[in-house]
């Protein structure tokens, strides 16, 4: 059945489409659930006939659906970056978590909390794509000055020592700043703290990102190929490259700096889509991100199911699938070339 889906346009598309009613529906679901449930159809009547003076209207309109809203767009925005640097690498265990892209966005966050504390959301927003790139350029460096060049494995190893180097100062600054409270959210993952100024954010972060993504559908499926084949096919694999990075970075930047560090989904969603999808990434990239939307606003619901009425961070929950799933890739792959 798998091998049938691969080959036909159709499929994919029935399956994307139903994709989408599921997390149309999912996002229902969240909105309905919460200290007070809602009724789905007083859910769907506070989006189409809003009633300022209902109260349930004003906890949909005001809290929950921006909440709904924004997992939904940071789950698509990190599994598009994670297809993109499994793509552009060859790596398996490439992903905006493991390759410490995320805690880099992290780690600029609490240095402008610490020295800039009345920043607005604009600037952690900005300092958060300086950190991406920081981080990036960090294991870029140190992958490609070690003996033999940089290469899949050398490229997951220094990304997870970059993130764990990062995550530590991180940790350091807040302590001696007395940020324990602010930074422990974003370092867990959640999102609580957003509103429709983060749906702003995320919007533009998306249409920047996602736009630069879709354009280089085509040249990722040959670059991951492998760069020599890229090349004789005409390929400019470093312009590439750069905009495939500019996309991740503005695509991870902007989801750190709404919700924080959430690890795992853009390891585990591009999996997933390329088992079903196959491997091109004119199909990869948009599955990823209704994938990825849908495993967050689930995971969202989870999140606060789990410990009722408390409220469990959604980076945790992420963290409990995809521990084990990055733990199966590396045993299957050995960080090797896919």
């Amino acid at each position: 059945m798998l091998s049938i889906i691969k080959h036909s346009n159709l499929l994919k598309t029935v399956i994307n489409i139903g994709t989408l009613l599921t997390l149309i529906v999912a996002i229902s679901v969240s909105i309905s659930f919460g200290t007070t449930d809602i009724p789905v159809k007083t859910v769907w009547q506070a989006i189409f006939s809003y009633d300022a003076e209902v109260t349930s209207h004003q906890v949909v309109q005001q809290l929950r659906l921006p909440r709904a809203v924004s997992a939904a767009l940071i789950g698509a925005f990190l599994s598009v970056s994670g297809a993109l640097m499994q793509g552009m690498t060859r790596n398996p265990l490439a992903s905006p978590s493991i390759m410490g892209v995320t805690d880099g966005a992290a780690f600029a966050l609490v240095i402008m909390l610490a020295f800039f504390p009345t920043v607005s959301n604009f600037g952690l927003t900005i300092a958060s794509f300086i950190g991406a790139g920081l981080a990036v350029a960090l294991i870029f460096t140190i992958g490609s000055f070690s003996a033999g060049g940089l290469t899949p494995i050398k490229l997951a190893l220094a990304g997870v020592a970059i993130a764990t180097m990062l995550r530590s100062i991180s940790s350091i600054f807040s302590l001696h700043f007395q940020l324990e409270k602010e930074m422990g959210f974003w370092l867990a993952g959640g999102l609580s703290g957003t509103n429709w100024k983060s749906v702003q954010i995320l919007l533009i972060s998306g249409i920047i990102g996602l736009t630069i993504a879709l354009f280089l559908a085509k040249s990722i499926t040959v670059l991951s190929l492998g760069e020599d084949m890229a090349t004789n096919l005409g390929q400019n694999n470093l312009l590439i490259k750069v905009l495939g990075i500019i996309s991740i970075l503005v695509l991870t930047g902007g989801a750190v700096s709404v919700a924080g560090a959430i690890g795992f989904v853009g390891l585990i969603v591009p999996h997933i889509t390329r088992f079903i999808m196959g491997t091109d990434y004119k199909w990869i990239i948009p599955s990823s991100a209704l994938f990825g939307a849908l495993l967050l606003v689930l995971s969202d619901v989870v999140s606060r199911l789990i410990n009722a009425p408390f409220e469990t961070p959604v980076g945790a929950i992420t963290s409990i699938i995809g521990v084990p799933f990055f733990l199966y890739l590396a045993r299957t792959s050995g960080g090797g070339n896919k």
